[in-house]
């Protein structure tokens, strides 16, 4: 530890870096070059624990930001599986916030990084001390890593070419999950990666639900279970089904119970309302009520717009975080929009009455296939709750019209 210029371990997790403390940031909500990537490699393709930077280091970059960055971990080892690649990546969250004075959030091409002025001051200036930090912490915490090498890119031109190459592979994982039920299994998981954030928020993690950050579906959480059976993730039985509609376990209640410090007792992972899941803060995405048409709107991290309601991503993201239960108000992975069970129990995606543009071409083929599509206002459709009233009335979306029935 004395090797480096900040101080290093779990007690740091959760610490903040403000807008005035802060030196320098990577990514976040006002740039689209960023991403993290882990990669299993042959033993052979790799010099182990090498760090390397393509484009301008953080002692190059001057004061402020946000700058492109992408971050590539290559691995290798006898143990290691493909399965296991989104595990070590999302490890990139939990020890970046290992740092003293490094803030991490968030997660696939999603991620924010900040470095604060003490830390900047302390002689953290440069990207090779986060990554041997980086491989210092993999290679004590993981044994079945056997080599591995961290590459930091900075170059926007670089960024941007490799970025597609990612995102085809975040899409495989995803692709992968959907073709298993709840019904289908005898066990979920649990994520507590993220209760430095949020203490009393715990991700449960079933077939028809990816975990709220949207790096990890069931097999994923029984790669990782496989990898690290003391790690942030385990599984644990789902017990009886107490509510099918709205996807309540006494398994899941027991897990909500422990891991929220008996704050709350119970929970639905298909419903908005009563007792919705959990948020941490490293969402995606949240849904949220609509009161005006008693529906539900969507806004993701990297919309810098506002909702109908004339409400910011970040100020909603601030209510709704922190390991509460907020009737009509859900932290989410935009993945679970091609849920079957996606708030099934509420009206599920035919209640859905806006959407960021981009999220609405994205998953225009579910939203197609239960004849939303173009019900559905967006940005550039409506500004106000009273505009959204209008256009829903006009193009006659069937959630207004009544035509939607509840389930059960």
């Amino acid at each position: 530890m004395s090797d480096f210029h900040v101080d290093i371990g779990p007690q740091y997790e959760g610490e903040a870096i403000r807008k005035e403390e802060l030196h320098i940031e990577f990514g976040g909500p006002k740039i689209t070059q960023k991403f993290e990537w882990a990669r299993l490699k042959n033993a052979d393709e790799i010099e182990d624990e090498k760090v390397e930077i393509i484009g301008p280091d953080i002692k190059d970059l001057g004061e402020g930001g946000p700058y492109p960055l992408a971050i590539l971990i290559d691995v290798a080892g006898e143990e290691l599986e493909a399965d296991m690649e989104p595990v070590i990546e999302r490890r990139i969250h939990m020890y970046a916030n290992y740092m003293e004075g490094v803030w991490h959030m968030a997660q696939r091409n999603d991620i924010w990084v900040r470095v604060n002025k003490d830390a900047f001051k302390k002689g953290l200036n440069s990207l090779k001390e986060i990554g041997e930090i980086l491989i210092m912490l993999y290679t004590s915490e993981i044994d079945a890593i056997e080599k591995i090498s961290i590459t930091f890119i900075t170059d926007k031109a670089k960024v941007e070419e490799l970025l597609p190459e990612a995102v085809k592979v975040y899409e495989a994982r995803d692709k992968r999950a959907l073709g298993l039920k709840d019904e289908d299994v005898d066990e979920f998981y649990c994520c507590v990666l993220c209760q430095s954030f949020a203490p009393t928020h715990s991700c449960i993690v079933a077939p028809s639900r990816v975990a709220n950050c949207g790096a990890m579906n069931w097999f994923d959480c029984k790669a990782a279970y496989k990898l690290d059976p003391e790690g942030p993730i385990f599984g644990f039985a789902k017990g009886e089904c107490l509510d099918d509609i709205r996807g309540e376990f006494t398994g899941g209640n027991e897990i909500i119970k422990s891991k929220s410090l008996g704050n709350y007792d119970r929970v639905y992972l298909h419903s908005a309302f009563e007792f919705p899941h959990t948020s941490c803060g490293c969402f995606q995405a949240i849904c949220f009520y609509i009161p005006e048409v008693d529906a539900f709107g969507i806004i993701h991290r990297d919309f810098t717009g506002l909702t109908p309601d004339g409400v910011k991503f970040s100020s909603m993201a601030g209510s709704t975080s922190g390991g509460k239960q907020i009737e009509g108000f859900c932290g989410i992975a935009l993945e679970l929009l091609r849920s079957p069970k996606f708030f099934q129990a509420d009206g599920g995606r035919k209640r859905l009455v806006w959407l960021p543009k981009d999220v609405k071409e994205r998953y225009k083929d579910v939203l197609e296939a239960d004849g939303v599509y173009d019900k559905i206002a967006t940005e550039e459709d409506v500004s106000s709750s009273d505009e959204l009233v209008a256009f829903l009335e006009k193009v006659g979306h069937p959630w207004v019209k009544g035509e939607v029935e509840l389930p059960g």
